[in-house]
């Protein structure tokens, strides 16, 4: 069962995204800060259990969603990674998939349009 962190320090959005693709039959865990978001990747990817896909929000205190990308650019960077925001402009997008991001979602979507994201993601794999 293909494994996904979810980051959002949001807590709603962070269980609906998590519902929804716990539904299709992923393994997900949800994580609440980007810094959170970095010590389980690391510490997933020591034991060898590193997820298949990081969907991450933008903006978060501490370390936000560029900060992951570049983190894992550095240290996994064959993992793909969702960014989701709801400050998506242009210079944004461009600046997220520079760093890497495979897609770059803005909020509000429709969980239909991650899903389909996720499952391509993860086939590629």
């Amino acid at each position: 069962m293909p494994k996904i962190f979810i980051a959002d320090d949001d807590r709603e959005m962070r269980s609906m995204l998590g519902a929804s693709l716990r539904r299709e039959g992923f393994d997900v865990q949800l994580i609440d800060s980007g810094v959170q978001l970095l010590a389980e990747l690391d510490a997933a990817r020591a034991v060898g259990q590193a997820p298949d896909l990081v969907i991450t929000d933008l903006r978060m205190p501490g370390i936000d969603g560029l900060e992951v990308l570049r983190h894992v650019q550095t240290t996994s960077p064959s993992l793909p990674v969702i960014l989701i925001t709801a400050f998506g402009d242009r210079r944004t997008h461009e600046r997220a998939h520079s760093l890497g991001a495979a897609f770059v979602i803005d909020k509000p979507f429709q969980l239909g349009v991650l899903r389909d994201q996720v499952e391509a993601l993860i086939r590629s794999r």
